[in-house]
């Protein structure tokens, strides 16, 4: 009979494990490099054709393990940044975000509604859901989190244009232009009547990948929330009827036999980006099969870096006030450490750039550097996290510095200045509202906790 172990992420306490799931958590713990398991996305890092760091992330840890022989027989696991739905065989854990509501020591019950973890990925990729209640069990969640990256990716991989692939075409008629096909001309145009069967192999932009596209597209019209996946903007739109007119083959008939030719990753020197659009259609499309781990011992799923989410909500608040987000693994948006840097290496031997989370330039000076943490913070800050912030002020000459970080509780921002430097730090939590009985109302609670953010962060740029 199927489990679910419902989790809360960052739990670093335990949540006791019963008995006969002990396997199984077992086996989603010790996974250890995470692209060892093909069927199990991590997202950004499955998806990015820079993987570090994807090693250095675990879905679980465990504790307190106690064993009879070599048998064990009781354990805790412990959480940390990532957030979604992984299983095994018989078992299925969702690790939801630690802000959802019901929660007791790190385990929520069965009923209980992720509505910070849907809002982040909604602000995150821009889709609007108002409505969480469609699902009949929690194990469909999955297939939510999966429909929520294609818009993205499906734009990515446009971006490069319409995926053309060589094709096997036939033709009967009079005018031959490719390899004659002996056998089809004597079945079919003797006695001959003008026209000659042969073959053609040319560049179509009908083909195996946009026959993928299109079948999912098919699917996610189905879903309760297609229409605002597909019709999300006008570039979406665009899109989805770009796959509808290239694939005029179509026939939902063939979803098994397309999804056959897609058992391995496609490889193009120049369509690099449909890679992960192709991945991502085969995990929608084989949804039924994988949530159930029809295949023993076969780990699946997908999950979210909560750390990542984070970032990426906060710019979407954080650049109505001006704030440049640095993209460290890109290498975008970076602050050079020395006044002479000539190369991103030098004699010191380590990189010269350093990347801020946000910082804010005013008349070209930055006045204010921000690091996101999605980690708790109540109890304080980190050295190294504190140590990290004061080296940005000291190198950009900045006036102040801060966290920004989730927190359930009514913590109010403190400020602290700094001996030695005319600088301060600031701690500034962002209340998730924890009293809302519905997603709309979340919805509204949490659109007030943006616009007390944005208050302070603007009453910090004028201070500065």
């Amino acid at each position: 009979m199927p489990k679910i172990v419902h989790l809360t992420d960052n739990y670093s306490d335990g949540t006791p494990i019963e008995k006969d799931c002990i396997s199984d958590i077992l086996q989603i713990a010790n996974i250890g490099r995470l692209q060892n398991a093909p069927d199990l996305l991590v997202f950004p890092h499955s998806f990015s054709e820079l993987k570090d760091g994807i090693s250095d992330l675990s879905i679980l840890t465990l504790r307190d393990a106690q064993y009879e022989g070599t048998e064990c027989v009781s354990v805790k696991a412990c959480t940390g940044n990532l957030m979604g739905f992984v299983g095994v065989n018989d078992t299925s854990v969702s690790i939801h975000s630690r802000f959802t509501h019901k929660k007791h020591n790190g385990v929520v019950d069965e009923d209980a509604q992720d509505f910070f973890l849907y809002y982040l990925l909604q602000k995150v990729f821009a889709i609007n859901i108002f409505d969480l209640e469609h699902t009949n069990s929690r194990e469909d969640k999955v297939l939510d989190f999966l429909l929520f990256l294609f818009p993205m990716m499906l734009k990515n991989a446009l971006s490069q244009g319409l995926f053309k692939e060589y094709q096997t075409r036939f033709y009967d008629d009079a005018k031959v232009k490719g390899v004659i096909d002996v056998n089809r001309f004597i079945r079919h145009d003797i006695p001959f009547k003008g026209a000659v069967s042969y073959s053609t192999h040319e560049r179509s932009f009908d083909n195996s990948m946009t026959q993928l596209i299109r079948h999912t597209i098919e699917y996610i019209k189905h879903h309760p929330f297609g229409s605002s996946i597909l019709n999300k903007d006008a570039e979406m739109i665009e899109y989805v009827n770009q796959i509808v007119q290239v694939t005029p083959s179509y026939n939902q008939r063939d979803r098994m036999k397309v999804l056959n030719m897609h058992r391995r990753p496609k490889v193009h020197p120049y369509f690099t980006k449909y890679r992960d659009l192709q991945q991502l259609c085969v995990h929608i499309l084989r949804h039924e099969t994988l949530k159930y781990g029809k295949e023993k011992d076969k780990i699946h799923g997908v999950l979210f870096d909560g750390a990542w989410l984070w970032e990426e909500y906060l710019n979407t608040i954080l650049k109505k006030c001006n704030f440049t987000h640095a993209e460290n693994k890109l290498k975008r948006g970076g602050l050079p450490m020395f006044l002479e840097a000539n190369a991103e290496k030098g004699t010191m031997g380590y990189s010269q750039t350093f990347y801020p989370d946000f910082y804010y330039k005013d008349n070209s000076f930055i006045n204010i550097i921000i690091d996101a943490k999605y980690k708790h913070l109540n109890s304080g800050v980190g050295r190294e996290d504190l140590y990290q912030v004061i080296t940005y002020m000291y190198c950009t000459k900045a006036n102040n510095g801060g966290y920004l970080f989730p927190d359930e509780n009514n913590t109010k921002w403190s400020k602290f200045q700094l001996m030695g430097h005319n600088g301060f730090i600031y701690l500034l939590p962002f209340h998730v509202p924890q009293s809302s009985v519905d997603y709309r109302s979340f919805i509204k609670s949490i659109k007030s906790s943006e616009e007390r953010i944005l208050d302070k962060i603007k009453e910090i740029q004028n201070c500065s």
